[in-house]
């Protein structure tokens, strides 16, 4: 068996966002060829940024991914108000978080139970997954429907929110809104906890790996999208993120039309299971309690344990919009003055799937002159084919083709990939005779 070659290609990813694609080779048992295509086409939205005027930035970002648009609104927002040296007030520091919230739970909670569940269990989608575990499918429907709830508090709808600007919120909710919607987050605490004692039940498998796991630091909070809050990684660096460009260095390779972003040379992780491997310590009791009730433990190197951070994080989330919301009074301004300069903007948050950095470029009269933008995924990329050559391997090169796509693909929808968010880049170069 060691003697054949295998070309493998998953021609579209199922169960991921956007349009993606695997190519495999396997000559003498060994992998000779693994790329992770992303092939979407560049939606450009740093040039689409170009030329508009500071104040249309919340609203044109958000544009760039229905599932976390809050983590492109707020990167930009702290970004344009750390240059322009504005001063919110605690409260929309507060509500800003708990919009925030709203995300982590909704994006969470869509992919635990629609995308990445069906793998641990055996199921080809979630549809087929719900006639067996219908409970369980419909209390993550309610989870991930309070996350929509929270963003459309704030975001005056929960796609393409509208409700974000420099300085703050362009209106505030009333008091009986959210003590209503406050209500409703209680109720939910049990199906949060309750989530991570279902998850702890998965046959998980056991793949010790060797990564690098990066992630905002705040030293007082778990971190989300705050100021005061640095990068960090799990190898010791703890950096100002105005200095991002100088650790983290991305380039394109051939078979993507996103770039691949490494940390000093070497593949990194993002996202929930590296925010909980350097950030544990600061979750709420509660949380850490149904973590140890369950028998996980933090670090994890186990890529698969990504599912039970995303859990862990649905149930601090809900802990935390209700610490914020349940002493909540409705102010008389929800936005303080914005005065613009020119200068070099920078702006870095904890999106679901991981760390989301912006930087602007701005001139005297407020226009944006230059954008960039880097997402999670394409952080993610460089591990996660890092982590297909691995856990193939563990795996063993000798299993029969579908066996190996379908350990491919599961490997993948573990990270959760936004791959349309991830096609921003286009190398071009003109030759003119």
């Amino acid at each position: 068996m060691s003697d054949r070659t295998i070309n493998i290609n998953v021609p579209v990813l199922a169960r991921v966002e956007g349009e993606g694609a695997l190519d495999l080779r396997i000559e003498n048992g060994s992998i000779t060829d693994l790329r992770l295509r992303i092939f979407e086409p560049p939606r450009l939205f740093e040039k689409f940024l170009e030329g508009r005027h500071y104040s249309e930035v919340p609203d044109i970002v958000t544009r760039i991914c229905g599932i976390c648009p809050v983590a492109y609104q707020m990167s930009a927002v702290y970004a344009l108000e750390q240059l322009f040296n504005t001063e919110v007030t605690p409260w929309i520091n507060a509500m800003r978080r708990v919009y925030y919230c709203g995300e982590w739970i909704e994006s969470h909670a869509l992919h635990i139970h629609l995308l990445a569940a069906p793998d641990f269990l055996g199921f080809e989608n979630a549809p087929a997954m719900a006639k067996q575990f219908p409970a369980e499918v419909r209390r993550g429907l309610r989870l991930q429907g309070l996350g929509n709830q929270l963003i459309k508090l704030f975001g005056a709808r929960s796609v393409n929110p509208i409700g974000v600007k420099v300085g703050g919120f362009h209106k505030a909710p009333d008091e009986a809104t959210v003590a209503a919607l406050v209500e409703r987050l209680r109720t939910a605490l049990p199906d949060a906890k309750a989530l991570i004692e279902w998850l702890a039940t998965l046959d998980f498998p056991q793949r010790e790996q060797a990564f690098i796991s990066v992630s905002l630091r705040h030293p007082l909070e778990y971190p989300i999208n705050m100021h005061d809050t640095t990068l960090c990684s799990s190898t010791g660096h703890n950096i100002a993120i105005n200095v991002f460009e100088y650790y983290f260095k991305e380039s394109q390779v051939p078979h993507s039309t996103a770039l691949h972003c490494h940390l000093e040379g070497k593949p990194y992780l993002v996202g929930p299971l590296a925010r909980l491997n350097l950030n544990h310590e600061q979750l709420h009791d509660e949380v850490k309690q149904a973590l140890a009730d369950t028998g996980f433990t933090f670090p994890s190197h186990n890529p698969y344990h990504n599912i039970i951070a995303r859990a862990a994080e649905i149930y601090y989330a809900l802990l935390e919009a209700v610490r914020l919301l349940e002493d909540y009074q409705q102010p008389t301004a929800a936005a303080v003055e914005v005065t613009p300069k020119a200068g070099t903007a920078y702006g870095c948050t904890e999106a679901p799937r991981g760390t989301l950095w912006h930087r602007y470029e701005i001139d005297d009269h407020g226009i944006i002159s230059a954008a960039r933008l880097v997402p999670p995924t394409s952080q993610n990329q460089a591990r996660i084919e890092a982590d297909l050559h691995s856990s193939l391997q563990v795996l063993g090169l000798d299993n029969d083709e579908t066996t190996l796509r379908q350990h491919a693909e599961q490997v993948i929808r573990n990270y959760d990939p936004c791959i349309s968010c991830a096609t921003h880049f286009l190398d071009l170069t003109v030759t003119r005779n």
